[in-house]
């Protein structure tokens, strides 16, 4: 009997591990995800857009994303909600609710997006890195000085640090990583918006810094095709900074049984949602009052700031620190599904099936895979050399946002919606539904143009292995 009841207490009623994850651990997961890079790049967006379209784009997006999140977060138990079966994946969610051809398309757009992320956030932390370094030599040596230096070992130190983690075995065990990565999204955010307002105050409320209700503008700033392809990649930029769709069942598969996992998903959408809202609208404003229609493409490593100097050089260390935790976030769904299909495949081999223990002093018994090692390692190698070939920041957070967007935060969650509700095609709601989801793709077609432009102007300018 207290065995029987010892399982009951340390297994879920799927069979597999007791989950732990609460409504404070699944929201630092989506803070951890959401609160990325993309805080950066918000300024430059605003001042592409201007007053008036930059915080409407902001809100809107925002209010998407929670909005399909729900709609996502009620079909992680199939039929019922509380108490069906459950998806552990995105790709089971879709199986389960739609079928088809759709299933694959699914683990295309969600395995791609997830790789390109990776890669994303490669690039960026070696630019904060590299900026750390910029930081200190303009300080001693002058703003005017050329203070050149290269990323590339940079990028090799982060993924060195990446191989390491990589072998923590699954998400539920990196809450810990992800609270820490939280903690370091706020620190780096109000910095930001700290030296915003103290620069906008300086200037005494925005003196000699031109804004506008459009942004840039025309024939001052930018040509009238350069003022299009820019306004195209502010999108892409917008909407890659709200992301989360992509990892929203994975976390949801971390929760506890009770109370419901599709209510405690909602509460934490809602909770972190609101907060990088508001994180966004002030750093994104607040920078574009700052800094105008020159506002940098990364306003805490285009030096906008130079000083007080040491405070910036904790913001981008900061910085490399949440993208080491948001970098785990994101690959850690991908190596689950990859390591699950090569298990059903070669179910005899040992290399794969093998787990091996391990005395870690201070730790205690770690059990490694070889297959896990090695696979892993592999991974991470190949994405820094991917970061390494193609180090532009903007263009590729665009076309991240941009090709992710509309199939994973719009276009899934609304037909699972419609396929669940049963609604009948040409009612009212079904109607109202796919106008926001044809409306999004043509935003996400707008922004994709707009960031493949911006790739190939920055691949004509680009000298491989040249130092910034």
């Amino acid at each position: 009997m207290d065995a029987h009841l010892q399982v009951g207490k340390n297994i879920d009623d799927d069979g597999r591990e007791k989950r732990t994850g609460t409504l404070v651990t699944a929201s630092a997961h989506i803070i951890t995800a959401v609160i990325g890079s993309g805080v950066l790049s918000l300024a430059w967006a605003i001042a592409q857009l201007g007053w008036v379209a930059g915080p409407a784009a902001l809100m809107a997006f925002s209010f998407i994303t929670y909005f399909t999140s729900t709609l996502l977060a009620d079909a992680y138990r199939s039929p019922d909600p509380v108490s069906g079966k459950r998806n552990y994946t995105y790709m089971d969610v879709v199986r389960a609710n739609l079928g088809g051809n759709k299933v694959q398309l699914c683990g295309i757009a969600q395995y791609v997006n997830l790789v390109g992320i990776t890669i994303g956030y490669t690039i960026t932390a070696s630019i904060s890195m590299v900026a750390v370094k910029k930081s200190n030599c303009f300080h001693s040596e002058g703003h005017a000085a050329s203070c050149k230096s290269s990323s590339y070992p940079y990028m090799i130190i982060f993924a060195g640090i990446q191989i390491i983690l990589s072998q923590i075995p699954n998400f539920d065990k990196l809450s810990w990583l992800s609270m820490l990565a939280a903690v370091m999204s706020f620190a780096y955010s109000s910095i930001g918006l700290g030296l915003s307002i103290a620069k906008v105050v300086a200037a005494g409320g925005g003196g000699g810094v031109r804004t506008s209700l459009t942004g840039v503008q025309v024939g001052v700033d930018v040509s009238g095709q350069e003022k299009v392809w820019r306004t195209f990649q502010a999108i892409g930029d917008i909407a890659f900074a709200y992301a989360y769709s992509t990892v929203l069942v994975e976390i949801q598969d971390t929760l506890k049984s009770y109370p419901p996992e599709n209510k405690v998903m909602k509460k934490a959408s809602l909770a972190g949602v609101s907060t990088t809202t508001v994180f966004y609208v002030l750093c994104g404003c607040l920078g574009y009052a700052a800094f105008g229609n020159d506002a940098p493409g990364n306003f805490l490593t285009g030096f906008g700031f130079y000083e007080p100097f040491w405070l910036i050089d904790f913001a981008n260390v900061c910085i490399a620190i949440h993208l080491i935790g948001a970098y785990q976030v994101f690959c850690q769904p991908l190596f689950s599904f990859f390591e699950m299909k090569c298990k059903r495949r070669w179910p005899n081999s040992k290399f794969i099936t093998t787990e091996h223990i391990l005395n870690v002093p201070f730790y205690g018994e770690y059990y490694i895979n070889m297959f896990r090692l090695v696979w892993r390692t592999t991974y991470v190698i190949l994405t820094a050399v991917i970061a390494m070939i193609f180090p532009f920041f903007n263009s590729f957070l665009g076309l991240i946002g941009a090709g992710s967007f509309y199939p994973l935060t719009v276009y899934f969650p609304i037909e699972i919606y419609i396929a669940r509700a049963k609604i009948q095609r040409f009612s009212v709601t079904w109607v109202w539904l796919k106008i926001l989801s044809w409306v999004c793709l043509v935003i996400s077609l707008v922004a994709a143009i707009g960031s493949v432009q911006g790739l190939l102007t920055d691949v004509k300018k680009y000298k491989p292995f040249e130092m910034d």
